[in-house]
């Protein structure tokens, strides 16, 4: 089915943009009431946790970026570590080769979207966080009509244990109304008491018993929020900024600054364009497997040394062999700009679609399974371990100009995709100058193993082949399998090409867009 494209909406004040109508209209409240940018993203970050527990939710993790007017934007790591219990050498014993996608808990870390929300506020909100709540605790208290794509994943936990808010109004479909009350009660004790009365609580003492000793008490009393340095590259006339490893966001900086050094044609619909741009995501992301991990240095993998060796291995007539193997969605992305024009990238995840199909007894809460980022390999440097990080795919982005103002916040959910769309976003957006609507509306391109579940696309770099959306510029197809693309044609709209969305300050007003493969996404403004 076609989907209606995206407009670009434009506000003079503030705007968010997200995956769900409910919760861009919570932010949005929240920019109403006088509060800031920070506020209007924990808000609609909050309710997307009630009502996308198919995307994410309290289980999960959180990372952001937050300009707020000075030389670089604010930076936050929320994403959860290992608990105490971590043992690589038990789960290779027990027959693993790689962390269980779904089913184990030990492919949970300790969940970081608590202590980010906190982080957050206590940082740079400007209104009460019972406020700042307030929404997301309604919705889940009084219900909320299920969303198409959420009414569209209910048949995957049917048969989950705990699964009981949604089994009640089973069978489910757009417009269900769903009630959460024991989500209702960890946001209301995080109002009440912060993030100790959280995992203080019913929250905390859930994690210890499914934990079954992969949590230690310890574990949950650590904040799983801190701030980080960011990264940063200047391409296409802008500073282009993102949360430093264990994120992958690198991926993003370094395709397109790879990009900018490339004689990309002016028009995007020339096939010489999607195959320029997707080299250099291969080149950049070839490695990945084998460099990307908790201590990574994220300031040497954006070095000139590797972006000039990734220029020089792209041929604009030929589609690169990676031959030699490299070592080793469930997830939102949303926006806001204030009337200051002080900006929030934040995105919060579950790793797969409802996490590792675990949930908290009590508050009926699913569990993400980032963990499967985690490497069983011995001696890898993302090894799974107590207190470890895993590599997260997980990649907003802050847009700057040369005197430092924001430009633009952008991002999407996508899995190990994440850094090709954004890719493709900034170079539109940035070097193209295409309208919000028109970037996030466009056909896109995306690097994709034959069997691929999301996360393994660099698992083996000589099997990429070039997915390509079906609304895409009729010409693409042809022309990348003439320069020695794999193509891979899919319908027009499919899933799993990302949902993204983007702000971008003009000149006396802010104009974005949702993306229309979300469904339900909105962009709204005040």
């Amino acid at each position: 089915m076609l989907l209606t494209p995206s407009v670009t909406v434009r506000a003079p004040s503030g705007m968010v943009c997200s995956v769900d109508h409910l919760a861009s209209a919570a932010g949005v409240e929240m920019l109403r009431d006088g509060g800031s940018a920070t506020d209007a993203a924990i808000a609609s970050s909050a309710v997307l946790a009630v009502t996308s527990q198919h995307m994410c939710g309290l289980g999960g993790d959180l990372f952001a970026l937050v300009h707020d007017g000075g030389e670089a934007p604010l930076a936050l790591n929320a994403s959860g570590r290992a608990g105490s219990g971590a043992d690589a050498q038990r789960m290779r014993s027990d027959g693993h080769r790689v962390m269980p996608l779904r089913g184990d808990v030990r492919s949970a870390p300790v969940p970081g979207v608590v202590d980010g929300w906190a982080t957050l506020h206590e940082a740079a909100g400007e209104l009460p966080l019972a406020t700042v709540l307030a929404p997301a605790i309604r919705y889940a208290a009084d219900g909320f009509p299920a969303s198409a794509t959420l009414a569209g994943s209910w048949d995957r936990i049917r048969d989950v244990p705990g699964n009981d808010d949604y089994a009640a109004v089973a069978p489910i479909r757009p417009g269900t109304i769903i009630r959460r009350p024991g989500a209702a009660a960890v946001l209301q004790q995080l109002v009440d008491g912060g993030r100790d009365a959280v995992f203080g609580g019913d929250y905390g003492r859930d994690l210890l018993d499914v934990g079954e000793g992969e949590y230690s008490a310890a574990d949950l009393q650590r904040s799983q929020a801190e701030w980080v340095t960011p990264l940063s590259v200047d391409a296409f006339g802008s500073t282009i900024w993102t949360v430093p490893p264990n994120s992958q966001g690198y991926l993003a900086l370094a395709g397109t600054a790879v990009a900018s050094r490339l004689p990309l044609p002016d028009d995007p619909d020339d096939p010489a364009w999607a195959h320029l741009m997707a080299e250099a995501a291969k080149q950049v992301g070839q490695d990945r497997s084998a460099v990307l991990h908790d201590r990574a240095d994220g300031a040497a993998l954006l070095s000139d040394v590797r972006l000039d060796a990734a220029v020089d291995a792209i041929d604009p007539a030929r589609a690169a062999a990676l031959a030699v193997p490299a070592a080793g969605g469930g997830t939102i992305y949303l926006c806001a700009v204030d009337a200051q024009r002080r900006g929030v990238s934040l995105i919060q995840s579950n790793a797969s679609g409802w996490g590792a199909h675990i949930v908290l007894p009590r508050t009926r809460i699913f569990l993400h399974d980032r963990g499967i980022g985690f490497s069983l390999r011995p001696g890898h440097p993302a090894e799974y371990g107590p207190g470890r990080r895993p590599p997260h795919t997980l990649a907003p982005a802050i847009v700057t100009g040369g005197d430092r103002k924001l430009r633009a916040v952008v991002g999407t959910m996508g899995g190990d995709a994440q850094p090709q769309i954004v890719q493709q976003l900034l170079v539109r957006l940035l070097h193209h100058g295409e309208s919000p609507a028109t970037a996030i509306g466009a056909g896109r391109w995306m690097l994709s193993p034959s069997d691929a579940n999301g996360f393994d696309t660099w698992a083996d770099p000589s099997g990429l082949q070039l997915a390509l959306e079906g609304h895409a510029s009729a010409t693409w197809a042809a022309g990348l399998a003439e320069r020695g693309h794999p193509v891979d044609l899919r319908p027009p709209w499919p899933g799993g090409f990302g949902h993204a969305h983007a702000i971008v300050v003009e000149d006396g007003h802010l104009a974005g867009a949702a993306d229309p493969r979300s469904l339900s996404g909105a962009a709204q403004g005040h």
